[in-house]
């Protein structure tokens, strides 16, 4: 998974090994106060602020701005935190805006007998029989069936179709073309409401969509380069 790293400095840390290294000019005396009335909900639970030995935690109000323990908020979110004794500084890392998050992700894992019905199908089509596949899916997709189509073959998920074909349906469309992250270039193109991704891959083109719309343009393009020869 590809990260940033941010620096940030905050009041009141929790930090292990940080209360020793705050001795020395930059330390600063405030007149601050314990705010007990705040409470935390993530994601719909309602949640603590804990330092690492459960002691409840409270966030600081200072001049009418609130300051939270970084360490207690990081493991909240689900955010890595170090801190660098020797430079003073807080690390967090956290995805980078673009990248998705690999925990909805899940690796594709056919049954003896879904692959011997994708190649099936493949073999239906002279030249054409070698069979390609996506190889990762949304966590909240499912594998259905794979069927051969007038010129092609259709790998149908719970949430997406997969469309293996020697032709290229965005003939004739006005189209966006994309960069993938693998590099490859893609386009997105809409003949009727639901958008479609094109691209080529060896000998064919793929074309993806979520006929239901549960997966966003972003998510298909994952998928997209996913897309291999199925072993």
């Amino acid at each position: 998974m590809k990260k940033i790293l941010l620096a940030t400095v905050v009041l009141g840390m929790t930090l292990t090994g940080a209360a020793g290294v705050y001795a020395g000019s930059k330390l600063e005396k405030i007149n601050a106060y314990l705010n007990h009335g705040i409470t935390f909900n993530v994601n719909g639970a309602d949640q603590s602020l804990t330092d690492s030995n459960g002691k409840k935690l409270v966030p600081i109000t200072y001049q009418n701005t609130t300051y939270l323990p970084v360490r207690a908020i990081s493991n909240l979110a689900g955010i890595d935190v170090e801190f660098d004794a020797a430079s003073q500084q807080i690390r967090l890392e956290t995805e980078q805006d673009g990248d998705s998050n690999t925990k909805d992700w899940t690796a594709i894992h056919y049954s003896e007998a879904q692959i011997k019905a994708i190649k099936e199908a493949y073999a239906k089509f002279e030249s054409f029989e070698t069979a390609y596949a996506p190889q990762q899916m949304a966590k909240n997709d499912n594998y259905v069936k794979a069927s051969a189509a007038g010129d092609g073959v259709n790998l149908i998920f719970k949430h997406m179709t997969v469309n293996v074909s020697p032709r290229d349906y965005s003939t004739g469309y006005e189209s966006k073309e994309v960069k993938l992250s693998n590099g490859d270039s893609a386009k997105w193109y809409t003949p009727s409401e639901t958008p479609l991704l094109g691209f080529q891959l060896d000998d064919r083109t793929v074309t993806i969509s979520s006929p239901d719309g549960s997966l966003s343009n972003s998510q298909i393009e994952q998928v997209a380069v996913s897309v291999a020869k199925l072993k």
